[in-house]
């Protein structure tokens, strides 16, 4: 692991969304793929990341005292870019995957995304760095 390089273990090319997407779309986008995060990218350059976590935060409790339809309206009108985190820690393709996790570490967060020449190119997520791990300690019994 000492030589491997986030470029090798993350997921090119993410799922991104702009931050007027609202969040009734970001939402069925995160269950249809199959995603816990979605970067936001407007005119080309990332500007925030949502969680599915972020999400849930933000759709009404039971405990409202608003109707359906009026749950519905307003949250048809939230945009991700009202919720989303602004800023995210981001790496590039050539950081060490162990600085990544330990900034995941440091800034207690799941996913980094990856940017390149102010452009996104990647997310490497903790899943990525277990899979990571679990296929270098494989490797390691396979030699014993």
């Amino acid at each position: 692991m000492k030589d491997t390089f986030v470029r090798e273990w993350m997921t090119p090319d993410p799922v991104t969304v702009s931050s007027l997407t609202t969040l009734p779309e970001a939402h069925k986008l995160m269950a249809q793929r199959k995603i816990r995060r979605l970067l936001v990218v407007d005119d080309g350059r990332l500007v925030g990341i949502i969680t599915r976590g972020d999400v849930r935060g933000a759709e009404p409790s039971g405990a409202t005292t608003l109707s359906i339809y009026e749950l519905n309206y307003l949250l048809a009108k939230l945009t991700i870019g009202a919720i989303m985190t602004r800023h995210p820690v981001t790496v590039g393709p050539d950081t060490p995957i162990r600085e990544a996790a330990r900034l995941m570490l440091e800034h207690k967060i799941a996913g980094l995304p990856v940017v390149a020449d102010g452009r996104v190119v990647g997310i490497i997520t903790e899943s990525d760095i277990f899979r990571l791990v679990a296929k270098t300690w494989g490797a390691e019994e396979d030699r014993n």
